[in-house]
């Protein structure tokens, strides 16, 4: 099974996609981990994809589809795989269809703009092991401190206040026509916001008849 999350930038798109990777058993592909991690290697497109991400700016379309048309290659990807994070405009999806890559179903998390401000504003990650928290939903058991190696807390550029609102514009602006785009090839799964992640999860599979 071939699967996409769409949703804002905070929707849950990366922790619902985990969940359902672990119960499909297939791998989650993650373009936000995956450019991460580049920037924390210091390569030079590392350092080109941060100016990026840092000013709430998409990556060049290029970039990102050769580096998922590499990763949906590996063996792992065989039986399926779920994208998040990709694609994010019209062109990034026709590139990927031809490529080849198609999709069984795209599923919307629907989420409203203020909601998203107010949840992103306080993820809070680990410095040193990137093990992730939230001010109000998982906060650490000592403020501003790691539980898993008792670093410090930071909050990602990427998720300061203005910065998620100019990545709100951005995702209305070229990502949301992304629904109309899978609605006309009959593959778009409207998941609508739900009050707990268990609640999100079982819509989800209800959806998928898993």
């Amino acid at each position: 099974m071939n699967l996409i999350f769409l949703g804002a930038p905070g929707a849950g798109k990366g922790t619902q996609a985990g969940l359902l990777s672990r119960k499909l058993n297939i791998p989650t592909i993650s373009t936000g981990n995956i450019l991460r991690a580049a920037m924390k290697d210091g390569t030079p497109i590392g350092k080109e994809i941060e100016s990026y991400m840092q000013a709430g700016h998409l990556v060049p379309d290029a970039l990102i589809i050769d580096i998922i048309l590499k990763r949906v290659q590996e063996a792992d990807c065989s039986n399926g795989y779920i994208l998040d994070g990709c694609p994010r405009t019209i062109a990034q999806a026709e590139a990927l269809e031809a490529a080849g890559i198609h999709f069984d179903k795209v599923l919307s998390i629907e989420i409203s703009d203020q909601e998203i401000i107010d949840r992103m504003s306080g993820r809070l990650v680990c410095e040193h092991c990137g093990a992730p928290y939230h001010a109000v939903s998982m906060p650490p058991r000592t403020a501003g401190v790691c539980d898993v190696c008792r670093s410090k807390l930071v909050r990602r550029p990427d998720d300061e206040p203005e910065t998620v609102k100019a990545r709100l514009d951005i995702y209305h602006e070229k990502t949301e026509p992304l629904k109309a785009f899978y609605a006309q090839r009959g593959v778009l799964a409207p998941v609508e916001n739900q009050p707990s992640i268990e609640a999100t999860t079982a819509e989800i599979e209800k959806i998928l008849g898993i």
